[in-house]
């Protein structure tokens, strides 16, 4: 028997607030399949859609039936979304090097847009994924009032109100908040180093004789300049003769 979903309170994020800002370079493009005029604009759609989900997609991570069904107008933006996240390039990279709280925050902030409210939310969603497992997850997301709401079958999930009218920086991009390795992770793979544990070697050309302007012949040259020290006694300010050493007019 599946857990129904855990009560969390909605907290009051900037996602949830309603917007009446100018747009500006910072502003989201809202990409929407009953706005399109072109092929190319369905194909902005769907690298739009890669970066969203995986961030960036190599060729061998593309999904290209997916792509295929969605440009042929047998599946929704919902749909392909849906088909991007169940891949087995989302789930080796985010759900197989993460725990579940992790993946929870990590899904949510792609596919609905934005952060989760708080550890209680992660707590109920991950016995989702306990309970009914990868796939439905995801559909329960997809399916819940908020995707459908903000988003529905023809647009194209983004990062909602991300640009602060108060503040000079918006909110930091998911995919720079939440990198794809967690703590743990990182420190397994043995990224980031932040002491440098190895020796430094030099290389020296031997075949190269420095020619003339080379910094090396200087550093020859005052090796081997060989000057005599300069003895001087040491002058104490309390044996100096101030009125003496001032002129006279």
């Amino acid at each position: 028997m599946a857990l129904p979903l855990l009560n969390y309170a909605p907290a009051s994020q900037n996602s949830r607030v309603a917007g009446f800002t100018v747009g500006s370079d910072n502003t989201p493009r809202i990409y929407n399949t009953a706005n399109l005029l072109s092929s190319g604009d369905l194909g902005e759609l769907i690298e739009a859609a890669y970066r969203q989900i995986f961030f960036h997609a190599f060729t061998s991570d593309r999904e290209v039936a997916l792509e295929s069904q969605l440009r042929s107008g047998n599946i929704s933006v919902r749909q392909f979304v849906r088909g991007l996240v169940l891949s087995n390039t989302y789930r080796s990279s985010f759900y197989d090097k993460n725990s579940n709280y992790r993946f929870v925050e990590q899904t949510v902030q792609r596919v609905l847009g934005r952060d989760v409210y708080s550890e209680k939310e992660k707590i109920a969603w991950s016995i989702v994924v306990a309970t009914k497992g990868i796939e439905g997850f995801i559909d329960a997301l997809l399916n819940s009032d908020e995707y459908l709401e903000a988003f529905g079958d023809d647009i194209l999930p983004y990062q909602r109100r991300r640009v602060l009218p108060s503040q000079r920086i918006g909110e930091v991009p998911f995919n720079l908040k939440s990198p794809r390795y967690d703590a743990y992770h990182r420190a397994k793979l043995g990224f980031p180093q932040l002491i440098w544990q190895n020796t430094v070697r030099s290389y020296a050309a031997t075949d190269r004789t420095p020619k003339t302007g080379d910094p090396a012949l200087f550093l020859n040259m005052a090796r081997g300049i060989s000057a005599a020290p300069v003895n001087s006694t040491p002058v104490s300010a309390q044996n100096l003769d101030y009125e003496r050493l001032v002129p006279r007019r």
